[in-house]
């Protein structure tokens, strides 16, 4: 990829889900940093909560059911833009 990723956090405002989406913009950018090209928070109404990585549809709050901790969301996150990355202490454990 030659560009940095990018995630795009839409939230409603309806709901007042501001807070949330910003601790989750934050937790990304703590663990990416730099790898990072942006993370948008996106007002929206309607319930919406849904998290993009690179145009992709990572999550969805009515489809996925709710809202992902911060360790799910950031390997959601990796995933898309660095599958072989290690997330130390907060990644999934393998099954062997």
């Amino acid at each position: 990829m030659s560009e940095r990723p990018e995630v795009r956090i839409t939230y409603c405002t309806q709901c007042q889900w501001l807070l949330r989406a910003a601790w989750m913009a934050q937790e990304l950018l703590s663990t990416f940093g730099a790898d990072l090209g942006a993370v948008t928070l996106v007002p929206g109404t309607g319930g919406v909560f849904s998290v993009t990585c690179n145009d992709v549809l990572i999550w969805e709050r009515k489809r996925d059911g709710g809202f992902p901790d911060a360790a799910k969301l950031k390997q959601l996150v990796r995933d898309v833009v660095d599958p072989g990355r290690d997330l130390g202490h907060s990644d999934r454990k393998k099954a062997e």
